[in-house]
């Protein structure tokens, strides 16, 4: 992932100039749009490695926008982070769920937003250059990390860079309880300012997509999660 080009879809003037300031101090390629239809269409023109984009958005909003990314052949392995100012989970799951490899909430710090995208854009490095191990099965589960693919029986799992990780890393160890200082150690790295929270927000998703009962990833009350034994 040599390229460092960004595209950040916004309509408030002055979050998307906060955004591309601090980004473009950072050394990156900031293109913009505070049109989600426009936007959408620069994504599909740019193929940046990352897109920034706000879930409220005059036109079209920023789910549809995700979704219309992630079903895309050329544009499904785009990173995307969305931005929100909505603190209610349901809107950070729904976002998750149509394929956002993570989320910031407004109002952020100028720090908390640089290291979440160099966070995000370093799981897609990892993803892309790491070598992958042998398949790792798990009862139905199957997680194929040299074809960055996840089934479940004969069904396909589709499953952002992050929820990918968390998974693999569950699964390489069944029974063996994490914390969720752990888990976001590994999947988001541990310079990414975070909150518990976050985990919870990745699992919920996981477990939706998986549509297993009960659920693979089990909840330790007080300490995090573990990979269900079989």
């Amino acid at each position: 992932m040599s390229k460092r080009k960004i595209v950040i879809i916004e309509d408030e003037p002055d979050i998307l100039e906060v955004l591309s300031y601090n980004l473009r101090r950072e050394g990156f390629e900031i293109l913009t749009s505070a049109d989600g239809i426009q936007g959408l269409a620069l994504v599909k023109r740019e193929h940046p490695d990352l897109v920034l984009l706000d879930l409220m958005l005059p036109g079209i909003d920023g789910v549809e926008i995700c979704t219309s990314i992630k079903k895309h052949p050329d544009t499904q392995h785009t990173l995307l982070i969305m931005v929100t100012a909505k603190g209610e989970e349901s809107d950070i799951v729904l976002g998750l769920g149509v394929g956002a490899d993570d989320y910031i909430s407004k109002p952020f710090s100028p720090k908390e937003l640089v290291a979440r995208v160099k966070a995000v854009r370093r799981r897609g490095v990892l993803l892309e250059t790491e070598q992958p191990r042998e398949k790792i099965t798990h009862g139905e589960l199957t997680i194929d990390a040299a074809k960055y693919r996840v089934t479940y029986g004969t069904r396909e799992v589709k499953l952002t860079a992050t929820e990918f990780r968390i998974l693999q890393y569950l699964a390489s160890h069944p029974g063996r309880v994490f914390t969720r200082e752990q888990l976001l150690n590994h999947a988001l790295g541990d310079d990414v300012v975070v909150v518990d929270r976050n985990i919870d927000v990745h699992v919920r998703g996981i477990r939706k997509k998986l549509e297993v009962e009960p659920p693979l990833i089990e909840t330790i009350r007080g300490i995090g999660y573990r990979m269900a034994e079989h």
